[in-house]
Formats: C-alpha cells, sequence, structure tokens
C-alpha cells in the first residue's frame, strides 16, 4: 500500500456498521507494531491503523 491508494478501513478502526471508502495519506514504519496506515474517509474523517485493518479497493471484481 501507498499514500494515494484507495483502501477500505474495517469497522473495528472505525466504529461503523459496513467497511468505509478512504484514500491512505501516510504510511509509516512503526518499529513495534509494523506498518501503520493513516487515511482520509471520503467524510474528511482521518483513521490510522495497522496495515491488516484495511483493504485495497480494486477496481476488478472477482465474481467466482
Amino acid at each position: 500500500m501507498k499514500v494515494g491508494d484507495r483502501v477500505l478501513i474495517s469497522p473495528q478502526v472505525t466504529g461503523r456498521t459496513d467497511w468505509t471508502e478512504a484514500t491512505i495519506i501516510e504510511v509509516e514504519t512503526n518499529p513495534y507494531v509494523g506498518i501503520v496506515i493513516t487515511a482520509k474517509a471520503d467524510d474528511g474523517e482521518i483513521f490510522f491503523e495497522k496495515e491488516d485493518m484495511f483493504k485495497l479497493l480494486n477496481d476488478e471484481v472477482c465474481m467466482q
């Protein structure tokens, strides 16, 4: 993941009922927890958490 990528943020991070679409604004390598992503949701709210709480938004959808 890199700055500018579109992602979905886990409801565990946002406290919302569904995954939230956002844009990555910072990627940090934290020596204690690993990669930390900071992302700005489409409504302007900013969230940060470990990388595993984010999913990349892909243009392709697998229908299998």
